[in-house]
């Protein structure tokens, strides 16, 4: 079956349009950054809370995008690259909107942000070997993500509070980039082995 320009084959052998349900929330998503950006830096608590409110938003589309994509056969080329993107702009615009105002250690945001930067383009380099499946600790990493930045961008909250799952979030952040690295190279050792096979 030939698909129409932009289309990707579903399982099922049907073309499946990347203008979905599951693309078009991811796209809301990246339209999301911008604006949550320009909340965090306007003053005043209420903006403080609004940017609060766009960030769980966001947040929100990257589980669901992903379960419609999954559940309905919606998973296209365009949402495979275009959903880590939006997912590392989203964290990545908190983490330095949050460090340019003096609120979070720079050296908290280059270790979240060299390892999503690092894994992303890892991703892309043994996607033709083969798709590396979300792990646990990933889904894990995310939920802690979301939680200590949010803590941090809520007004109000004692350090102990917001540092405890900033904390937990880095470790397990390096932890799961250290097993994507492994999980990596095995991919690419079984993939060679199969073409000398």
């Amino acid at each position: 079956m030939t698909d129409t320009p932009g289309t990707t084959s579903s399982a099922k052998g049907r073309a499946v349009s990347p203008w979905n349900i599951a693309n078009i929330l991811t796209v809301v998503r990246l339209v999301l950054v911008p604006f949550f950006v320009v909340c965090l830096f306007l003053p005043g608590t209420g903006w403080r809370v609004t940017a609060l409110v766009v960030f769980v938003l966001a947040s929100l589309t990257d589980r669901l995008d992903g379960e419609l994509a999954r559940r309905y056969g919606l998973v296209t080329d365009f949402g495979k690259i275009a959903d880590p993107i939006a997912d590392k702009a989203l964290i990545g615009a908190a983490l330095v909107s949050l460090s340019l105002l003096g609120e979070l250690p720079w050296w908290v945001t280059a270790i979240i942000m060299g390892r999503e930067l690092g894994i992303t383009a890892l991703r892309f380099a043994v996607i033709r070997h083969g798709v590396i499946p979300a792990s646990y600790g990933g889904k894990v990493k995310t939920v802690l993500q979301v939680i200590a930045i949010g803590l941090f961008i809520l007004p109000g909250v004692p350090d102990p509070v917001r540092w405890i799952p900033m904390g937990a979030a880095v470790l397990v952040t390096v932890a799961t980039g250290v097993d994507y690295i492994v999980r990596a190279i095995r991919l690419r050792r079984l993939a060679k082995r199969a073409r000398r096979e």
